[in-house]
């Protein structure tokens, strides 16, 4: 569905609470130190997936989802191998894609953790539609089984969808949802492609899987070659992109080892075969973090399963179903039934002062310009000084909702790398072409430090993260935006009450393992009000 050229790589994910203030120091800090990892962080957190180029932008989250001990007689890997259809040939393609997946068992775990609240209701939808049960594991291959994954050729979600591809196949795309990433809307598109392109393909699944991955005109057109010069038109035939060419190997490949673990000394961590989660249709817009707390889940939680939704709520025009743990159902709608409709949003009456415009009321609100105006009825954007709008506001500190897309971005741009950073502030006309050649880097590390497509479109007032590892001159192409260049400066800061390790490493741009280390504190014990940490921070950093 996409091209994938490189490898993987993951950021972390943070969480806090509440602000604090900083005073200077002349301690002498370093900010240089490599970080190091234990071979267990690495497999479970920085993992080199060196067979798909999908980013995971947040850090799994594990959660009990049953309280049932999974019976090996009745386990979901069981229910596939006792269906799997395709043939298997013994040829040097699967055996390759086979053998990596054989020596990192790890993987296959992680996958599988990923995979649980949602693999059982894959395979329900595949058995509605009449789909061959290896389509389940074509998500391992797409993204890993992570609805948060984005590739640099825009695909996003599970099935990594592009955006016209998505749009194609039904799935909103919009400031407050993208149904790519919502698991159920985006399941359902995904087997309605699929079975598009198997008619397509006249009822050649390899071939439907091929151009699910590059496309149905680049594999009808390599067919059509093949055909013009008297050669076999079967997948294995073909003359495709090397992507692709691995591409459906990788899927036969796991359907051997989940047909015949015991072949490869694998033993797969084990599903229930049983539903785990249930969606429920709270009927209009409400807040994530009233919801976690309804269903007595965090709020961590509740966005993993419903990664769909971009910001701190639903979105208001729908969908309006939340996916929930199965037994957490019956508490939700409990609680939910107590609620009063006006209650799910939390409102804030605000004055309109003189230069205001409803754009930047709506910014500073995190909200939309269409939802303001369709809750004070106005049928443009013009607006006055000294008359209130109602606006739609979050419960809890945005900075809580740590799986939004703007958090997932602070995190992605929060990420250090070698050398100096720069905040550059996007101009009309500008491209990530232009800037990387003002600054001598690549538009696609641009993107990548900055969680965006090389292909994307930027918007004037948009902050960049550059990284560079020496000084520069700007190229003769001089660039209006504005620049700054970082300057780490040691600081000595007082603990204030309510204050936690996330929240200070939100607050100034660094990463709660730097505060860790630097103060041989842990995460998992309490700040003391008045307690003093060492920092050294970015005093240009404005992100």
């Amino acid at each position: 569905m996409k091209y994938k050229t490189l490898a993987l790589i993951l950021t972390l994910l943070l969480s806090g609470c509440q602000l604090t203030s900083l005073t200077n120091s002349d301690d002498n800090l370093t900010t240089n130190e490599p970080e190091t990892a234990s071979p267990e962080d690495v497999n479970q957190a920085l993992l080199v997936d060196e067979s798909i180029d999908v980013i995971h932008p947040v850090e799994d989250i594990d959660f009990k989802l049953t309280d049932n001990v999974v019976m090996v007689s009745n386990n979901i890997w069981q229910r596939i191998r006792n269906q799997l259809k395709f043939n298997i040939p013994e040829n040097p393609r699967v055996a390759r894609e086979r053998n990596w997946y054989v020596k990192h068992p790890n993987y296959l775990d992680r996958i599988a953790k990923r995979a649980e609240p949602f693999m059982y209701y894959i395979l329900q939808q595949l058995k509605a539609n009449d789909m061959p049960v290896e389509m389940a594991l074509l998500p391992i291959v797409e993204s890993a089984y992570d609805p948060f994954a984005y590739s640099h050729g825009r695909a996003s979600g599970m099935w990594q969808f592009v955006p016209d591809t998505g749009k194609r196949f039904g799935l909103k795309q919009n400031w407050w949802y993208d149904g790519r990433r919502d698991v159920i809307a985006s399941t359902k598109s995904a087997i309605a492609y699929l079975k598009y392109l198997h008619d397509f393909f006249n009822d050649d699944w390899l071939l439907a899987l091929a151009a699910y991955n590059s496309g149905e005109g680049r594999v009808q057109r390599a067919v059509r070659e093949n055909a013009r010069k008297h050669k076999p038109t079967d997948f294995w035939s073909l003359d495709l992109p090397a992507e692709t060419r691995a591409y459906v190997p990788k899927l036969l490949a796991l359907a051997d080892i989940v047909k015949r673990p015991e072949k490869f000394n694998i033993d797969l961590y084990e599903l229930e075969n049983a539903s785990v989660i249930s969606t429920v249709d709270v009927k209009s817009q409400i807040d994530l973090a009233k919801a976690a707390e309804m269903a007595d889940i965090s709020l961590a939680e509740l966005q993993r399963l419903n990664p769909g939704f971009n910001r701190w709520a639903t979105a208001p025009k729908g969908p309006h179903y939340l996916v929930l743990p199965k037994k957490k159902i019956k508490q939700f709608t409990g609680e939910l039934a107590k609620l009063e409709p006006k209650d799910r949003i939390n409102w804030q009456r605000y004055k309109i002062r003189n230069g205001d415009s409803l754009t930047e009321i709506a910014q500073h609100f995190h909200t939309s310009t269409t939802l303001i105006k369709q809750i004070n009825g106005l049928s443009s954007n013009m607006i006055r000084k000294g008359k209130y709008l109602l606006i739609p506001v979050a419960s809890v500190s945005l900075d809580r909702y740590i799986l939004s897309k703007d958090q997932r971005l602070v995190t992605k741009q929060r990420k250090r790398h070698n050398g100096i950073k720069t905040v550059y502030h996007v101009k009309s006309g500008d491209t990530l072409w232009d800037i990387g050649n003002a600054f001598h880097v690549s538009s696609s590390k641009l993107a990548k430090w900055n969680g965006i497509a090389p292909r994307d479109m930027l918007k004037p007032g948009q902050k960049l993260v550059i990284w560079q590892k020496t000084e520069f001159q700007l190229s003769e192409r001089k660039l209006t935006g504005i620049i700054d260049n970082a300057v780490i400066r040691n600081i000595r800061y007082r603990v204030r009450s309510g204050d936690s390790l996330a929240r200070i490493a939100n607050k100034f741009n660094i990463t709660i393992a730097d505060i860790e280390r630097w103060n041989n504190v842990s995460r998992q014990k309490y700040l003391q009000p008045g307690q003093i940490l060492k920092l050294s921070v970015d005093v240009t950093n404005d992100i």
